[in-house]
């Protein structure tokens, strides 16, 4: 695993924001039998979930750095670098960050990427930005982290269509001698390639009107080569195998025992799978967030979204310590421990769609 300890660097806050229209049970047992829907629901813990239209990650991004923007203070010429972690960009190219560098009005001396990963891609933001101050890169930078994944999920394919959903988060990160090392512990392997991915759109597998005809598939689900693909199995093996390491090196590098941690912040990707993880760890419940009930899995999005919805009112008037874990599609995965607050956390952002011609 990739291990690193960085100085006099914190998060002077972090926003979120997800779209308007909410998508309940009684919608999905429109499609599916409200028996199995409500089954399915008691596993993963999802209830409700804000579903976009045409709203992208982009403009929920966008979104979530206004409002931090605002409420923080930090002038937008401050920012000298925009990370934009997304799986659901706004197009092939040019980079999403680009864009949003514009639409944001941030200093055209801004350094702009993407980076493509997803479950994990919080922590990876978390870490670049990190790395770039402690070096004397730069000394603020803004990561952006959201998906919208149901836009890729085909709406006949129960194992996805009632589990994920859109969000887009905006955090500061930025140079404070004053404050508390951070560690992280970060890897990859590479052989979940096939288990969670979008097998045609890219450049191995070119789209073509065969690639958009959903088939059935096992327990009568369908999809398109186009849409999501998720064998809940194997990620279920993978996060078992990997997250329990992953929580305790993290903890080991920051030099922490469990009961020193205020509160234990995973990628929310089911209750399910949190809930066996929360038990192998031996962890204490109540430190351990659970986020999905009314938003679902948002992928890159779902801890700093947790955090706004779960821990905003702590985080505004009190310093936690935390320890962040995501885990998931690649396979990849990320955990810091982080002493966080008091700092800006605005109310979750409500995106109505936008009026397009």
């Amino acid at each position: 695993m990739s291990e690193a300890t960085f100085q006099g660097v914190r998060i002077r806050g972090v926003a979120a924001a997800v779209p308007e229209l909410v998508r309940t049970l009684a919608d999905d047992a429109m499609v599916f039998d409200a028996t199995e829907v409500e089954k399915i629901s008691a596993s993963t813990g999802v209830r409700q979930r804000h579903v976009g239209m045409t709203l992208t990650t982009a403009d929920l991004c966008q979104a979530a750095a206004e409002r931090l923007l605002a409420e923080s203070g930090c002038a937008r010429e401050s920012i000298d670098a925009v990370i934009f972690i997304s799986q659901t960009p706004d197009y092939r190219l040019p980079a999403t960050s680009c864009c949003l560098q514009q639409r944001l009005g941030l200093s055209q001396q801004c350094a702009a990427f993407d980076v493509s990963l997803g479950c994990s891609g919080y922590l990876y933001g978390l870490w670049l930005a990190s790395g770039m101050i402690s070096c004397g890169a730069i000394r603020r930078a803004l990561v952006l982290a959201g998906d919208t994944s149901l836009r890729i999920c085909s709406p006949e394919d129960r194992s996805v269509a009632l589990l994920f959903a859109d969000g887009g988060t905006a955090t500061i990160v930025e140079r404070h001698d004053a404050t508390a090392p951070s560690h992280f512990v970060l890897g990859t392997d590479g052989s979940g390639e096939p288990h969670l991915n979008i097998p045609a759109g890219g450049f191995r597998m070119r789209s073509s009107p065969e690639m958009f005809i959903r088939r059935e598939f096992e327990g009568g689900n369908r999809r398109a080569a186009t849409d999501l693909y998720m064998n809940g199995a194997e990620i279920f093996s993978f996060t078992l195998r990997v997250v329990p390491a992953l929580v305790k090196k993290v903890l080991e590098r920051a030099g922490l025992a469990a009961e020193g941690v205020d509160q234990f912040v995973f990628h929310q990707a089911n209750k399910f799978m949190l809930d066996h993880l929360i038990k192998r760890m031996k962890l204490a419940p109540e430190k351990c967030l659970l986020g999905l009930e009314n938003y679902g899995n948002t992928s890159s999005a779902s801890i700093p979204l947790a955090m706004v919805t779960h821990l905003g009112e702590r985080l505004r008037r009190e310093e936690l310590s935390l320890v962040l874990a995501g885990f998931g599609v690649g396979f990849s995965w990320g955990g810091a421990s982080l002493r966080c607050g008091p700092m800006t956390v605005p109310a979750l952002v409500l995106v109505p769609e936008p009026l397009r011609p």
